[in-house]
C-alpha cells in the first residue's frame, strides 16, 4: 500500500513511523525546506499526562500515560524519565492545593526534598508536588532522530512540495494542523523563550504556578531551558510580545535569580490547532485520515493518534472517526 503523509510534524513523523511499521510505503510531503518552523519545533517535550490533567479532560491522560514509552521504544536515549516538580511561591499556596486536587500521580513534598530533587533549589520553596511518572524529551533531537530513522528505513521525504499535486497513492494521512481545510480548527499561540545560564542545573522540567500565567523551564542540553507557558487565541505569527517575554522572565527569576543573567538565545511562536472540546480527533473521510486537534499536547498524544491512523488505514471495520468524549458531552447524555 503506498500512502502519502501530508506534514513533517510531530503528528506526522509519528504517523509515518506507525504506517511504515505496518508494511506501507510511506511519503511524507512537506511544504516547508525542512524540519522546523512549525508548532512542535516550538513545543516544550514534556511527556506529563498527569499534570495536563489539571486543565485538561480525561482522555488526555488516558491516550498520554504511554507516550513515554512509545518514544523510548522508538527513540532509545531521548527520554528522560526523571518526573515534573511543580511549585508555588508562598503567596500562591493555594494554587497548589487547587492543582493538587485536579490531578493525581502525584505526592507531595516539602523543602527537603525539593532540595534532594533539585539541588540549585534548596531553600527557595517550601512545598510542591512531584510527578514520579513522567518524562520529558528535546523536541527537536527527537523530529531530527526520528526523521533519520525513517528515511533509513525507507520512507521517502519531500519538502518544499506542495502535496495538492501529488498523486498516485492508496490514501493520505493529513497531518497539517493549522494548514489543512478544516473550518472547525482554532488556533491557539503559545509563546516560548530559550534561556542559557550555568549557573543553575535542574534535572527535570519544573511548573511554577501562578494564577495569572503559569511556566514551565524544560531543561535541554548545555544548559539550556525552554520557558513557556502562554495560551492566547489568536492566529497571529508575529514575533513575541513584550508583555510575554516581561511575564516570562520574570517568572523564570522567581524560580531562581540565576535566569536574571541567563542570555535569551532563541524566542518563538507557535501556533496549535485545537478543537473546540482541546481535544484531538483522527477522521476517515473517503480515502483521507486527518489526525487534528493536538492542541498542546503534541508530542504527549502524537503516538496515540498515530496508532489510531494505522488501525483506520488497514482495518476497513473500524468507525470513520476515532474521538473521545469530553467531560461535558457525557454529563449532557
Amino acid at each position: 500500500m503506498r500512502l502519502l503523509v501530508k506534514g513533517a510534524g510531530v503528528a506526522g513523523l509519528t504517523a509515518a513511523f506507525e504506517l511504515a511499521a505496518r508494511g506501507a510505503a510511506v511519503t511524507i510531503a512537506e511544504t516547508r525546506h525542512g524540519l522546523g518552523g512549525n508548532a512542535s519545533w516550538m513545543a516544550g517535550g514534556m511527556l506529563a499526562p498527569w499534570c495536563e490533567r489539571e486543565s485538561a479532560e480525561q482522555p488526555v491522560l488516558d491516550l498520554g500515560r504511554d507516550a513515554a514509552d512509545w518514544w523510548d521504544a522508538v527513540l532509545p536515549g531521548h527520554v528522560t524519565r526523571a518526573g515534573t516538580l511543580v511549585l508555588a511561591m508562598p503567596r500562591d499556596a493555594g494554587e497548589l492545593d487547587r492543582f493538587a486536587s485536579r490531578t493525581s500521580g502525584h505526592r507531595r513534598v516539602d523543602e527537603d526534598e525539593i532540595a534532594l530533587l533539585e539541588p540549585d533549589l534548596a531553600g527557595r520553596f517550601r512545598r510542591g508536588l512531584f510527578f514520579p511518572g513522567e518524562a520529558h524529551l528535546d523536541p527537536r533531537r527527537a523530529m531530527a532522530e526520528l526523521h533519520e530513522k525513517l528515511a533509513g528505513s525507507g520512507v521517502e521525504f519531500r519538502f518544499g512540495v506542495d502535496a495538492r499535486h501529488m498523486t498516485g497513492f492508496d490514501r493520505e494521512i493529513d497531518c497539517t494542523g493549522m494548514a489543512s481545510s478544516d473550518e472547525r480548527l482554532r488556533g491557539v499561540r503559545g509563546e516560548m523563550l530559550i534561556l542559557r545560564t550555568p549557573d543553575i542545573s535542574l534535572s527535570r522540567p519544573v511548573r511554577l504556578l501562578h494564577p495569572r500565567l503559569p511556566l514551565y523551564l524544560a531543561p535541554r542540553a548545555d544548559h539550556h531551558f525552554m520557558a513557556g507557558a502562554s495560551m492566547v487565541e489568536s492566529l497571529s505569527t508575529e514575533p513575541v510580545t513584550v508583555r510575554a517575554m516581561m511575564e516570562l522572565l520574570n517568572a523564570a527569576y522567581s524560580v531562581h535569580p540565576a535566569f536574571g543573567e541567563a542570555a535569551i538565545v532563541e524566542t518563538g511562536v507557535g501556533i496549535r490547532p485545537a478543537f473546540s472540546d482541546n481535544l484531538p480527533r483522527v477522521e476517515a473521510h473517503g480515502r483521507s485520515v486527518a489526525i487534528n486537534g493536538l492542541y498542546r499536547h503534541g508530542f504527549l498524544l502524537a503516538p496515540a493518534m498515530a496508532r489510531r491512523a494505522a488501525d483506520l488505514v488497514f482495518d476497513s471495520d473500524k468507525p470513520v472517526e476515532l474521538a473521545d468524549e469530553t467531560d461535558g458531552q457525557r454529563r449532557s447524555a
